[in-house]
């Protein structure tokens, strides 16, 4: 079947076939790096904690820890025994008397609730305690966050800020992780120049190099940019050649069609395999998918995405950000959505599932941009994400619709 003939395949049927044609890299090539330099890293091996947390019953206030039945009265007056700051041990609690005692401090043995200082007076050295405490108050006990034994942190979990807090909480100073997918970039497209060099008549700046590879840096992925390439198929042969030896995954943008200025089909089908792919998304509708053989028989995936800046971007985000994280051993692959009202009318949908550019307004509405072409790049900035609209649903305003944010693609 001619590949311009193909039907349209739908965003999650090509998604799909993407990740079961992908394994994520050996355990051989895992990585033992320190916690304070895991972040944006795939853990590759659980982490279980070898102790609960707290590891023993702690005070969630400054205050005083006490006997609830020593204070059958609002007012009573208790002889304060100790101090107990946190990272000391106090002494066990005699009947009678109160221990002054700050957060995070170990309960001494024998109290059973703690009254913050608040709801306290202190009386030389005594406290009258202003409140009737009830049993538990205040009081973190062992184990509440974590027990010894739990896994804390499962394989194919991305590493955030707060995961690594937990890693530490548990005491785990090491982490395997995957090691980070290494990304071949290129464009190929004689019109491209870059900033900085005239621009020659019907030349125009090169802004998916700039777009891709630094959405390939924010997920944490070694990027071996290899520039421009002439469109020529034996410029793209050699740059495929190239980009295969020492790379998990080669990104192109540019040259996915099959117009006769279009040579990333034939220079792949020469260098290895490939499947041309028309999915029913707007925008973004053409892209390219398969593998390039290295000289020992082994392969490096290739996809190619569309050379319109935004058809790029978002194609991008759909289909290549799932891939290297499938390549890391994530489980997690696809970004949160928030149903959110649209402050606007979209009353002719496209026959094709669609990613309008929208901004979060004050108002806790979506607003749209006014310009949806697939070549209009502005959009993506002024935008902080889109929605993702299913094939023919118009919507109106005060609609629920699904709002992805960029920063749940990229963070």
């Amino acid at each position: 079947m001619n590949p311009e003939r193909a039907p349209m395949l739908t965003l999650d049927e090509a998604l799909a076939r993407l990740l079961d044609a992908v394994s994520p890299l050996p355990a051989s090539e895992l990585e033992t790096l320190s916690s304070f330099d895991a972040l944006g890293r795939v853990l590759r091996a659980e982490v279980r904690s070898t102790l609960d947390v707290p590891p023993q019953d702690n005070s969630s206030m400054d205050g005083y820890a006490l006997r609830c039945a020593d204070v059958p009265a609002i007012g009573a007056l208790l002889p304060v025994s100790q101090r107990i700051p946190a990272g000391a041990v106090g002494e066990p609690l005699q009947p009678g008397s109160a221990a002054r005692i700050f957060t995070g401090a170990q309960l001494p043995a024998g109290a059973d609730a703690v009254v913050m200082q608040e709801q306290c007076e202190a009386v030389g050295d005594a406290v009258r305690v202003n409140v009737l405490p009830t049993d538990g108050q205040w009081i973190r006990r062992r184990g509440e966050d974590v027990r010894s034994g739990d896994v804390v942190l499962p394989a194919g979990t991305r590493l955030t800020p707060q995961a690594l807090g937990l890693a530490a909480t548990v005491g785990a100073a090491t982490l395997q992780v995957a090691r980070c997918p290494r990304v071949a970039l290129f464009a190929t497209g004689d019109e491209l120049a870059m900033p900085g060099e005239p621009l020659k008549p019907g030349a125009i700046y090169n802004s998916n190099r700039f777009t891709l590879r630094a959405a390939i840096q924010a997920l944490g992925c070694d990027c071996r940019d290899l520039g421009i390439v002439p469109d020529r198929l034996d410029a793209t042969r050699a740059a495929l050649r190239r980009a295969a030896q020492g790379n998990d995954l080669i990104v192109t943008s540019g040259g996915v069609s099959v117009g006769e200025e279009d040579h990333l089909r034939p220079a792949v089908q020469a260098e290895g395999r490939i499947e041309l792919w028309q999915i029913a998304i707007k925008p973004g509708k053409p892209l390219a998918f398969g593998a390039v053989n290295r000289p020992d028989g082994s392969s490096a995936y290739i996809v190619g995405l569309p050379g319109n800046p935004v058809s790029s971007f978002l194609t991008f985000l759909l289909m290549v950000r799932p891939l290297l994280l499938r390549l890391q051993g994530a489980t997690e692959l696809t970004p949160t959505r928030t149903a959110l009202r649209a402050d606007f009318d979209w009353p002719r949908p496209d026959k094709r599932r669609e990613f309008l550019r929208v901004r979060r307004n004050d108002r806790g509405g979506l607003d749209l941009f006014a310009n949806q072409s697939s070549g209009v790049l502005t959009s993506v900035v002024w935008g902080d994400g889109v929605v993702d609209n299913p094939e023919g649903q118009a919507i109106r305003a005060g609609d629920a619709v699904e709002f992805i944010a960029f920063a749940e693609w990229l963070a």
